[in-house]
């Protein structure tokens, strides 16, 4: 490590820090300046002292990992990259907040050079901390020998009071520290200030105590105390049993004669007069703006070198344990590579056809096949295994044995915390050495659209397994009976749904979850049996990524296209049969996916639903509502538009019209035909 800064420089890199976020703030006439003012120390110990980077390459497999869950104080984050040497120039800086710029108003992976998640949410940080620690305990229990090889390093976060007040964050504490994740620490901003006033006004629990109960190691430390912050800060590196939160007492604003320690300073600029006299209280130069004096340059400069050289070293080291452990590297390269053999979609495709089983059934098979293939390949479930069937059945189960064997398994039991689930499946994704999925009822993706959507804005491959996808679950009734749930996935921009008929889409909706690495996949499974459906030839998995195919086709011109995607497929077919009697031509299309159809090119689409004036029903048994938009001037979409009913699923069915005599008969009605 550099020479330790003098007092002077230390107190000139800290008010740079300050200063380059109070003036990106003022410039953007919009942003948080408190918190970056009062983290400046907190954030330069973090970055200088403790975290192992090469700003030159912000994806270097052995780096820790640092996440600003309080996305709102991005401008600290922005501030620390640029003078660590990222490629984030002082023009993005200024550029604060403007479209276009490398700095939006709160961090964005994918966007900003060394941003590892993205965050604004509050507690979400929280979250996907924890599924790259645990990510990071897996891979050094599965591959590290000696202390060399991949998963040594620690995720560190900046967390706030609203970060602790989500739910989110309790759910992902707790099982944090029953898995003992002796890699992760947090620093919490306890700066006592929200957006309405003092923290007083809503959370006065015992944040010490609540995280000892989680079984947490817990620091407190004056965030202006730089010894005790190291040491804090170093006591909880040495914990390897389990995760560390240091408590470090902060004060907002800090340096504004006018605003420090009040919620003026969260929200809003300082303003012109009290930047002047922030400037006057710290002694910084009243121009120019955007200062980066010489020696702070200088002091980054030198670090930047040393890292360079810590980084050849560790480098080195990584390499002498390729050459020790060959076997072992060669299983983490294919763990990070996560590429399906060409053939598998196929062959899996032709075992499940002609076999007659709810679709969680046939995904259950696939995982076994694709953990086969997949070395990579781990996942779990809301305390629902049994039921969504993601059960690996030739693993372990994260959690059990003693020392490092408690990481080597591929199954993750969650409990009942889908939201923690959902992020920490992405953290695990974005890691970089696992591919993960999650699994639970599809009416519980409400408990997990957050941190579904952030999957989706940072092109994270999650694969989240919704099962019991309609009404047809039966008994259990309309609180877990998902209407609405199919069309507002299917909202989400970037987010796959996929909604297979049987086994060979469920194989090759698998497949193609796994081949998307840069989006994540949503899969809907039947909880009842489902027919194996006859094509004419095998489906491929090209078929599938088209979103929609032409299963029946009519004889001639159709008169009537039937739409479906899931159980309703083989419904569709066999109203289509009973229209075939009645003299109609009707075509039968299976669209297990509405969003990769939507993707294809108009003409191509035009080929499998006409947009040509011929009537089109949607066959969904739920709202349905998604359909609209893709099936031409005369379509019509037969779905529910109420919440569902306790009950068997045969009752369920004739009592919602999801018989082939009830499709029928909406078909003819909108064929102008009497039934």
């Amino acid at each position: 490590m550099a020479a330790e800064p003098t007092p002077e420089l230390r107190a000139r890199i800290e008010n740079t820090i300050r200063f380059l976020a109070v003036d990106a703030v003022e410039a953007a006439r919009s942003g948080h300046p408190g918190a970056p003012m009062g983290l400046a120390r907190v954030g330069f110990e973090l970055f200088d002292a403790h975290l192992r980077f090469d700003p030159e390459d912000p994806d270097w497999v052995l780096r820790d990992r640092f996440i600003l869950s309080n996305g709102h104080a991005s401008m600290l984050l922005y501030a620390l990259l640029h003078l660590c040497g990222f490629d984030l120039p002082l023009e993005e800086i200024r550029r604060f907040r403007q479209l276009g710029s490398r700095t939006p108003g709160h961090p964005e992976r994918g966007h900003t050079p060394g941003v590892e998640v993205t965050t604004g949410p509050l507690g979400q940080g929280f979250g996907h901390g924890v599924g790259m620690a645990l990510a990071a305990r897996m891979a050094r229990a599965r591959f590290a020998r000696d202390g060399r090889g991949p998963g040594l390093h620690r995720v560190f976060a900046l967390v706030s009071d609203g970060d602790l007040m989500e739910g989110i964050s309790s759910e992902a504490a707790s099982l944090a520290g029953h898995l003992r994740l002796g890699n992760l620490i947090y620093v919490y901003d306890d700066n006592r200030i929200t957006i309405d006033g003092s923290t007083d006004l809503t959370f006065t629990e015992d944040v010490r105590r609540r995280f000892e109960a989680q079984r947490w190691h817990v620091e407190e430390v004056d965030g202006e105390d730089v010894a005790g912050l190291r040491a804090a800060l170093r006591a909880a590196a040495s914990e390897e049993e389990h995760p560390s939160l240091v408590i470090a007492r902060t004060t907002i604003g800090f340096g504004s004669p006018g605003k420090a320690g009040s919620p003026a300073a969260h929200g809003a600029p300082l303003g012109p007069e009290e930047v002047r006299r922030t400037r006057e209280a710290l002694g910084w130069p009243a121009e120019p703006p955007f200062l980066v004096p010489d020696d702070v340059r200088a002091y980054f400069e030198r670090r930047k070198a040393e890292r360079a050289a810590e980084r050849r070293e560790l480098d080195a080291a990584l390499e002498a344990w390729r050459g020790a452990h060959p076997a072992l590297a060669a299983e983490w390269e294919a763990c990070r590579a996560g590429v399906l053999s060409r053939d598998l979609p196929a062959k899996l495709a032709a075992e499940l056809a002609g076999r007659d089983a709810a679709t969680r059934k046939h995904s259950h098979a696939v995982i076994q096949r694709l953990a086969e293939e997949l070395p990579g390949l781990v996942g779990g479930s809301a305390d629902l295994a049994g039921s969504n069937l993601t059960r690996i059945e030739s693993a372990g189960d994260v959690g059990q044995g003693e020392g490092e064997e408690r990481y080597l398994g591929r199954n993750i039991h969650y409990g009942v915390r889908e939201h923690a689930m959902a992020a920490i499946t992405n953290g695990i994704n974005l890691d970089g050495t696992f591919r993960a999925f999650a699994g639970t009822f599809l009416v519980f993706s409400d408990y997990m659209r957050p941190s579904i959507r952030l999957a989706a804005l940072m092109g994270c491959p999650s694969v989240f397994v919704f099962t019991h996808d309609s009404i047809f679950l039966g008994e259990d009734g309309p609180t877990h009976q998902p209407i609405e749930h199919l069309d507002s996935l299917r909202a989400m921009p970037e987010l796959v749904v996929i909604r297979p008929a049987d086994g060979v889409e469920t194989a090759l909706a698998w497949a193609a979850a796994i081949e998307l690495s840069d989006r994540p996949v949503a899969l809907a499974l039947s909880r009842q049996t489902l027919p194996a459906l006859h094509r004419e030839r095998p489906l491929g998995l090209e078929d599938l990524r088209r979103g929609a195919y032409v299963l029946d086709e009519a004889d001639g011109d159709p008169e009537l296209v039937l739409v479906a995607s899931g159980s309703e497929v083989s419904l569709a077919r066999e109203a289509a049969a009973a229209l075939r009697a009645d003299g109609v031509s009707v075509r039968v299309v299976s669209m297990p996916s509405l969003d990769l159809f939507a993707e294809r090119p108009p003409e191509e689409r035009a080929r499998v639903v006409p947009t040509d004036g011929t009537p089109v029903l949607a066959v969904e048994a739920s709202r349905g509502l998604a359909y609209a938009p893709l099936l031409g001037p005369r379509a019509r979409i037969h779905g529910i538009h109420r919440f569902g009913a306790s009950a068997p699923a045969r009752d369920l069915a004739e009592h919602f019209g999801f018989t082939p005599e009830a499709v029928r008969a909406a078909a003819l009605e909108h064929l102008g035909r009497r039934p």
